[in-house]
C-alpha cells in the first residue's frame, strides 16, 4: 500500500526526495486509517422480520416488530424516529406512527410500554428494539396478503427520512385479525389444507405403530376401545 503511494506521489511531484515521499505517504495512510477507524459515518441497515404482533379494526391498524438496526460505521448514529410506510398501496394515506417501546413482542396486561424515545447505535455494533406502530384512522384495512412494507427513520446526522430496509409483511399470517397476538413472518406457512393432509400422515403413522405392537396389547386395546363405544352408545 504504502509503495504504491510514494509511486503515485512520485510522479506528481518528482522533485520530492524518496525519505519525502515515504513520510508523506506514512502520514497519508495513518490519517485515513484514524478516519476509517473512528470518524467514518456509516449507514443504517436492517433486516426481514420473522415474526410480528399484530390487530387491526375499521379505525385502527397496529403492528409490533422486532428490529434489529445495524450500524455500519464507526461514529454512532442517533435514530430520531420510525415509522412504516406501504409504497405499493395509494389506499394508505398515513403512515404507520411510531407510538411506544413494548417490552416483549406477545401483548399482554403485563406490558410495559414506554413512549418514544430516541436511541444511539453505536459505531459498528447493532442493537434489537421493540417498535409499535400504530395508524389511527388510516383508512387502509391490510387484507390477508403479502405487503410491501417500508422501515423509514429520522436520524441525527441527516436531513429527511433513511430507508433502512424494505421488507415483505404476510399478512396472510394474520388468521384472527381482532386479537392482538404474535403471527409469524416466515415465507412458507401452512395453509387449512397442509395441515389437514399433515394430520392424516400423522395419523397414518400412528396407525402403523399401532399395527407393529405386540399381538396381545393390540388384543387388549381393541376390547377396551368396543367397550367404550358401547358405553357411548347407551
Amino acid at each position: 500500500m504504502l509503495s504504491l503511494m510514494a509511486a503515485a506521489v512520485q510522479d506528481a511531484f518528482p522533485s520530492i526526495p524518496g525519505a519525502g515521499i515515504v513520510s508523506v505517504c506514512a502520514l497519508i495512510f495513518t490519517v485515513a486509517s484514524f478516519w476509517w477507524i473512528n470518524a467514518r459515518q456509516g449507514h443504517l441497515k436492517s433486516w426481514e422480520q420473522h415474526s410480528f404482533a399484530a390487530i387491526v379494526h375499521c379505525s385502527m391498524a397496529r403492528l409490533r416488530l422486532p428490529l434489529v438496526l445495524h450500524n455500519t460505521g464507526a461514529k454512532p448514529i442517533v435514530v430520531q424516529d420510525l415509522r412504516l410506510t406501504f409504497p405499493d398501496e395509494p389506499a394508505s394515506p398515513m403512515p404507520l406512527l411510531w407510538m411506544s417501546s413494548p417490552s416483549r413482542l406477545q401483548p399482554g396486561p403485563e406490558d410495559e410500554p414506554k413512549s418514544p424515545a430516541g436511541c444511539a447505535v453505536a459505531g459498528r455494533e447493532a442493537q434489537q428494539l421493540l417498535i409499535e406502530f400504530e395508524a389511527p384512522f388510516s383508512g387502509f384495512l391490510p387484507e390477508p396478503r403479502d405487503y410491501k412494507v417500508q422501515l423509514r427513520a429520522r436520524v441525527g446526522h441527516r436531513k429527511g427520512w433513511l430507508s433502512p430496509v424494505t421488507f415483505t409483511l404476510r399478512a396472510a399470517n394474520s388468521i384472527d385479525p381482532d386479537r392482538y397476538t404474535v403471527y409469524s413472518n416466515a415465507p412458507l406457512e401452512l395453509t387449512k389444507e397442509d395441515r389437514q393432509k399433515a394430520d392424516a400422515a400423522l395419523l397414518e403413522l400412528l396407525n402403523e405403530q399401532e399395527g407393529l405392537s405386540a399381538p396381545g396389547e393390540r388384543k387388549r386395546r381393541d376390547s377396551l376401545n368396543d367397550e367404550g363405544d358401547t358405553g357411548t352408545n347407551l
